[in-house]
């Protein structure tokens, strides 16, 4: 599996930390975002992660701010994108579930690496369960289209 991971300036240290941890557990890992400490927009990364994902570069992916929101919003203007900002394992989990998130936030400033390992590892872990759940991700994607040309 292709994962593709973008962070801004304060996330740079535990982005390094998650491509080791992605790559030990034998994912192909493509870098979108920052490797400077020094001030970035996020918009920026947050776009290039969550086109990837659009168009099938990538098949799931992973970005990280300050607090995982900022780039999470970036993300989820893209077409297709249902990004979900998570600071623990089981809303990862039910973002996938239920939900079929396809990029998980979360913020270096908020949670730990271990924490970070833990979200990401459930997150691509976790299989959509479609069924009733493939209804709803259906009217997200309905209320997208409805609001494309306003």
């Amino acid at each position: 599996m292709k994962v593709g991971i973008a962070n801004d300036h304060a996330a740079v240290e535990m982005k390094n930390e998650i491509v080791k941890y992605l790559a030990s557990l034998g994912y192909e890992v493509i870098n979108y975002g920052t490797d400077t400490n020094e001030s970035v927009d996020y918009p920026v990364y947050g776009e290039k992660v969550a086109n990837a994902v659009a168009d099938h570069t990538v098949d799931l992916g992973v970005a990280i701010c300050g607090t995982g929101v900022g780039i999470g919003l970036a993300c989820n203007k893209v077409r297709g994108i249902r990004a979900c900002t998570c600071s623990e394992p089981y809303s990862a989990e039910y973002s996938r579930r239920h939900n079929n998130a396809n990029i998980i936030t979360f913020g270096a400033r908020v949670i730990g690496i271990e924490t970070a390992k833990q979200i990401v590892k459930v997150f691509l872990e976790t299989p959509f369960e479609g069924g009733r759940h493939q209804r709803r991700v259906d009217m997200i994607t309905d209320i997208e289209k409805r609001n494309e040309a306003k």
